[in-house]
Formats: structure tokens, C-alpha cells, sequence
């Protein structure tokens, strides 16, 4: 988790994608970009969390597994030298989905299921070529991620007190937590527009918010440090657990 140095050390806490499906790779999607973080001098926290598929996986089981994935910084902070003052979320594509709400669920009203009293404060979330807004996606994503069903399952029985209210992270702005939109350009997976559309309406609604757009990339570029949008992106992942 940490690199070989002395710390405490600022955490970059990663979320994969892999459409919320149980059948689709988990954490291995982000360990290039973990070693490269590691490397780079950065504790990585690589998450697992129940999806579709897995008993439990869904509402709410996805999302109280993230919560206490990030939540459990706590009880290991002492032990691996962690700076919990400067801690970052990351997540792609579903796992942007994830990291946006995270950004957002200390908004969440306490007859959530998915509520906790006190979530772990975090410095910054960037959001992938994250699934942010899941009634868009639902409407008028291109398929490539099973949805409309896909969103269907992982919502399904959520009723606070409409069906995205506490799913959604377009539903939870505005965050105190300031969010960098990530895109991939050429992205037909969650395309470009999409990310457009939630950081103007995260911009809109008062949350601190960055646009960053990487002309000639598709979906997987960004998660990829052996390209230029994955190094980009892991530089600016870096910069923000430095930033005062």
C-alpha cells in the first residue's frame, strides 16, 4: 500500500470501474496506475467492493462498500504512516460513478440506507471518465455498459425518496469536496458530452470543479500511465495531495 520511504504519506484511495458487474476484472484495472502512484511516492488504497452479481452487490451493498473502504483509512492510518489530511479518491468509469459519490454522501440525509455519521474528510475527488449523472446514462448512454439495465440493477430498491436521490452524484451536488472531471476525448463508453454536462452542472450548483478533457483518448487511456493522459492524470493526482 505504501511506498518504501519514510512517510506519513498522502493517500490516493483508487476505485475500479468495470460497469458495476461482478463478471468484469475488480481492482487489477487500476495496478498500473497504483504502482505508478506508489512510485511517484503516494500511499494507494485499491479498493474491492461488492457489484452486480455478488451476493449483496447493488443498492446498498456497492455503495456501503465503498463508504467503509474509505471510511477504514482510520484504523490503518497509525500503522502505514498516513497523512489523512491529504487524502484523494480516484475512480474510473462506474469507479468514477463511485468516487463522485463519495465526493457528495456527507449530503446524504440520515434515512438513507447509505448513510454514515461521519465520513472520512478527503481532499479532492476526480472522477474518470466517471458515470456522474445515472439518469442521464440511463436515458441516453450508448450501451456499452449494459445500461439501461445495468443502472436499473444497481439502483434497484433504492427509494430516498426518489430512485437516484442518494445513488446519483449529480443528485447530491453541490460537495464541499472539490471535483476534477476527467474525459477521455474519443470515449464511447461514457462519452465525452456526459463529463461536460455534470461539471457544468457541478460548476452551476457551487462546487469547486476542473474540467480536464485529453484530445486522441478514449476510455482507458486515462487509467494508463504508459500514456500520456495516464501519466497527466497520475501527475495531477500527486499535485492535488500536495496542494495547500
Amino acid at each position: 500500500m505504501a511506498p518504501r520511504r519514510q512517510g506519513p504519506f498522502a493517500v490516493v484511495v483508487l476505485i475500479h470501474g468495470g460497469c458495476w458487474q461482478a463478471e468484469l476484472p475488480g481492482t487489477i484495472l487500476m495496478d498500473y496506475m497504483a504502482a505508478d502512484l506508489r512510485a511517484k511516492g503516494v500511499a494507494v488504497w485499491n479498493l474491492e467492493y461488492r457489484r452486480i452479481g455478488h451476493p449483496g452487490g447493488g443498492y446498498p451493498g456497492t455503495f456501503l462498500d465503498v463508504a467503509a473502504g474509505v471510511d477504514k483509512l482510520r484504523d490503518l492510518a497509525k500503522a502505514r504512516h498516513l497523512d489523512l489530511s491529504r487524502v484523494v479518491v480516484a475512480g474510473h468509469s462506474a469507479g468514477g460513478h463511485l468516487t463522485a459519490w463519495t465526493a457528495g454522501r456527507g449530503r446524504l440525509p440520515r434515512t438513507s440506507p447509505l448513510y454514515v455519521a461521519r465520513p472520512l474528510p478527503i481532499r479532492a475527488a476526480v472522477t474518470i471518465d466517471g458515470i456522474n449523472d445515472l439518469k442521464a446514462y440511463r436515458a441516453a448512454g450508448p450501451g456499452r455498459c449494459g445500461e439501461p439495465g445495468t443502472v436499473d440493477d444497481l439502483v434497484k430498491g433504492a427509494q430516498q425518496p426518489a430512485t437516484y436521490a442518494d445513488t446519483s452524484p449529480r443528485e447530491l451536488l453541490p460537495t464541499r469536496v472539490a471535483q476534477v472531471v476527467v474525459s477521455g476525448e474519443l470515449d464511447p463508453i461514457v462519452p465525452v458530452k456526459m463529463a461536460q454536462d455534470y461539471a457544468a452542472a457541478a460548476a452551476r450548483s457551487g462546487t469547486r470543479t476542473e474540467l480536464v478533457v485529453y484530445p486522441g483518448a478514449g476510455h482507458f487511456e486515462p487509467i494508463d500511465p504508459a500514456t500520456p493522459a495516464g501519466r497527466a492524470v497520475d501527475d495531477k493526482l500527486v499535485a492535488l495531495t500536495r496542494a495547500k
